[in-house]
């Protein structure tokens, strides 16, 4: 057996060369850190050939030979999960292009190793072969083939709510079961139509000819032809090159004599992608490989997919816009940085990942009536507009607190808290609420309280990261009444202040206190960086890959000794 250290692992190496069975360790992304020989024999691959590549796309195939999403692979979803699964009907692909069909078992497994291992345990449960053909018309299709299909396209469509994965998911479910060619056209804002995707079956794989997609000319209203009509939500429509024979009649039509002389399509059907508000675009299936021409009885098959299709790109396009907006909202809320003699500031702000909700992050810095510099950070819980409008609340409420009341942070919370309760929409939320200011002394002291909030994070000059962890109390909507305890600390010349919210350092596949250390040591690796480029690489270096999860980050940099500290 090979590991990804080298053979060190001995014990291990001889534990699992003694299984009976395949058999891989994973690491906590899904990358194969070691492969038994039973396990490298039945995926007739090497050893050197697994280890370090990630098993999800290396080896995770359906019966056609097409990689499976990500989003509905269980193997990974117990590696990143770190819990146990099993499952059967499954294949991997083997070295030499054949699908291996299998049983497995993944678990995590605590042997030892630095970061935490998944154990896959793998068997064949049949014989291995090519990728099964999919049926090359939809005329050749049984009824039960037909509903399979349909249900596929439910399954599949209505399980993403990012509108390009949807189309790139419907493309593959037609092509080639259906057609040797699809062609997604799309109309978009001010009705602008674009070509979407230009998709052609070769040698098992679905190809995309980028040539061929791009901006159209607008659908014209009186033309007759195909598309056009598909384009304005009349009807479904048959064409071949010969449609296009004639002088043409609109800039569409141009374009489609191109699509036919360039692809070869000898026989085409044209279905609207219509919804409840308006036509979304047309879906084109084409035939130039495949000899049969397209016949009515197709024609109830293709609708019935472009129906389930354009009602999951409407849902599609509604999330997206209620997305949009929420995060355009939590934008505009986020306030400008106060400009402060003897301190430089920063602040970040990133949404979570496409296809993830809108969440209720957020920070705010201002100077208080006594030459204070007041900062915030904090995170609404929940994940829509909602969050977006209680963010917005509980920051202007905290701002007017702050600024009426020359008080600690823990009464000026605590008085939140309260308030919070009766007027704002906020069922619970997090948050870090801090004072900075030049003593008597000439010092930069910190005054902070923390409620139910990851702790602030000081980073000295010379690279020595803390965590803050004083000041501590309960979320706020939880105990109202609770007295809330204040801390203080003494910032030295040149140290940096980092207040974030859990997105940085939460993970799905990692617990808290390894998200905590990995972001004190890249925050002290990056001491001596200017404060915008330290702010930026923390950020893409303490991100987890699979962080689901919007990003606040307010970053504060004391002034080294020989600047003028004005508080």
């Amino acid at each position: 057996m090979t590991t990804g250290a080298g053979g060190s692992h001995e014990a291990v190496a001889k534990a699992l060369d003694a299984l009976d069975t395949g058999a891989f360790l994973a690491d906590e992304q899904g990358a194969i850190i070691a492969v038994n020989a039973r396990g490298a024999q039945l995926l007739a691959r090497t050893a050197a050939g697994l280890v370090g590549q990630d098993a999800h796309d290396l080896l995770h195939r359906n019966s056609c030979g097409e990689p499976v999403p990500r989003a509905q692979c269980r193997i990974r979803q117990s590696i990143l999960g770190r819990h146990t699964d099993q499952g059967h009907d499954e294949w991997f692909e083997r070295g030499d292009g054949t699908l291996l069909p299998v049983a497995w078992m993944a678990t995590p497994c605590d042997i030892g190793l630095r970061p935490p291992v998944t154990l896959v345990l793998f068997h064949s449960v049949g014989h291995s072969g090519r990728p099964s053909q999919r049926p090359p018309a939809s005329g050749r299709l049984t009824e039960l083939e037909r509903l399979t299909l349909l249900a596929e396209t439910t399954t599949l469509l209505t399980s993403t709510l990012d509108i390009q994965e949807a189309l790139r998911r419907l493309i593959h479910l037609v092509v080639p079961r259906l057609a040797d060619w699809a062609v997604i056209d799309l109309i978009g804002v001010r009705d602008e139509v674009s070509r979407f995707a230009v998709a052609h079956a070769e040698g098992g794989t679905v190809v995309f000819r980028e040539d061929l997609q791009g901006p159209m000319p607008p659908v014209p209203q009186a033309s007759r032809m195909p598309l056009s009509r598909a384009l304005r939500g009349v009807a479904s429509s048959f064409a071949g090159p010969e449609t296009y024979q004639g002088p043409p009649d609109s800039g569409i039509a141009v374009e489609q004599r191109r699509l036919f002389e360039a692809t070869g399509m000898h026989s085409a059907i044209v279905v609207p992608l219509r919804s409840l508000h308006g036509v979304l675009g047309a879906l084109t299936l084409g035939r130039a490989d495949q000899p049969e021409r397209f016949a009515t009885a197709d024609t109830t098959l293709l609708e019935d997919i472009a129906r389930r299709a354009s009602l999951a790109l409407e849902n599609a396009r509604l999330y997206q816009r209620q997305r949009k907006v929420a995060e355009t909202m939590q934008r505009h809320l986020l306030p400008k940085l106060p400009r402060t003699p003897g301190k430089t500031m920063t602040a970040r702000y990133l949404p979570a990942p496409v296809g993830s909700e809108v969440g209720g992050d957020w920070y705010d810095a201002f100077t208080l009536k006594d030459g204070a510099i007041a900062l915030a950070i904090g995170d609404v819980v929940g994940h829509d507009l909602d969050a977006a409008a209680g963010m917005s609340q509980l920051r202007n409420m905290l701002r007017a607190y702050a600024l009426s009341q020359r008080r600690p942070p823990s009464k000026i919370v605590e008085w939140l808290d309260q308030a919070t309760r009766d007027i704002a929409e906020v069922s619970m939320a997090t948050l870090v609420f801090a004072r900075m200011i030049r003593t008597d002394a000439g010092l930069c002291e910190l005054s902070w309280t923390n409620a139910g909030h990851p702790p602030p994070l000081v980073i000295s000059s010379d690279g020595v990261a803390r965590f803050l962890t004083d000041g501590h109390g309960v979320l706020l909507g939880v105990a109202p009444e609770q007295p809330r305890p204040d801390a203080t600390v003494e910032l030295p010349p040149g140290a940096t202040l980092v207040l974030y919210t859990d997105g940085l350092i939460e993970s799905p596949g990692h617990s808290l206190d390894e998200g905590l250390e990995r972001l004190r040591r890249h925050a002290a690796s990056l001491a001596h960086r200017p404060l915008e480029s330290f702010t930026d690489e923390l950020l893409a270096r303490s991100r987890p890959r699979d962080n689901d999860d919007d990003v606040a980050l307010l970053a504060v940099r004391n002034a080294p000794e020989t600047s003028t500290f004005l508080g």
